[in-house]
């Protein structure tokens, strides 16, 4: 249920993305309409429940790029839980296409509602555009603020990123540093790479060689669960 409604939010993102770049007028009050209508969906849906909350923050790749919703790590996460009888409610809160700009923009829609572990996966899709990366390091890092500031004693993971060979050694270094320094700065947990073991194996990707299959995400969630495990 959870996870719908939040499906729901990115389709509901998109749409008033479209709308601001559009010609449509009274665009101020379709945005308080969207919002408002994000605010209520993340309210309903969680207030009513017992369980702590896990909200995983991202893109694509937390959104389950072109996959069923149980097949995506959130929901893979979610099964690791119930079966433990933890009492978490995880929230899938990703967005395909999503930047660290964006991520920045839409946090505070999603801080409505109360949460007590926020796991963050942004920054791929500044790395594939080759974005100035002190800008990521910063919206990364605002990110955390804002959530921090809400929620100070929240839990906080960071999931790391590699940037592949051809967007030059220098670059990739320089991005692959930003997580480590930011999971060190925050006090959050580090997972060291997302896709490790998925990377550059066809067998575990879509077509796009960019995006995990079913059988790659297995292996995406046991990674984030090597690190969630002991936050929980």
């Amino acid at each position: 249920m959870v996870y719908k409604k939040l499906k729901r939010i990115g389709l509901g993102l998109s749409l008033l993305t479209c709308i601001i770049l559009s010609s449509c007028n009274n665009k101020q009050d379709i945005a308080k309409t969207v919002e408002k209508t994000i605010t209520q969906d993340i309210s309903d849906e969680v207030i009513d429940s017992e369980d702590k909350v896990i909200l995983f923050f991202g893109n694509s790749l937390t959104a389950g790029y072109r996959l069923a919703e149980e097949e995506s790590f959130p929901s893979q996460i979610q099964a690791k839980i119930d079966s433990l009888n933890l009492g978490y409610t995880v929230i899938n809160g990703g967005l395909s296409g999503e930047t660290t700009a964006g991520g920045l923009n839409r946090i505070d829609w999603i801080l409505k509602q109360d949460i007590d572990v926020f796991v963050l996966e942004l920054g791929p899709n500044d790395m594939l555009r080759g974005l100035d990366l002190k800008a990521t390091e910063e919206n990364l890092r605002g990110i955390i603020t804002k959530v921090k500031d809400k929620f100070p004693d929240i839990k906080i993971v960071i999931a790391g990123m590699l940037a592949p060979p051809n967007m030059g050694e220098q670059y990739a270094e320089q991005f692959a540093a930003i997580y480590p320094k930011i999971a060190e700065e925050s006090d959050a947990g580090l997972i060291p790479f997302l896709l490790e073991g998925v990377a550059g194996d066809e067998d575990l990707n879509l077509e796009d060689q960019m995006h995990p299959n079913a059988l790659g995400y297995k292996i995406v969630a046991d990674n984030v669960w090597k690190v969630l495990e002991g936050v929980l």
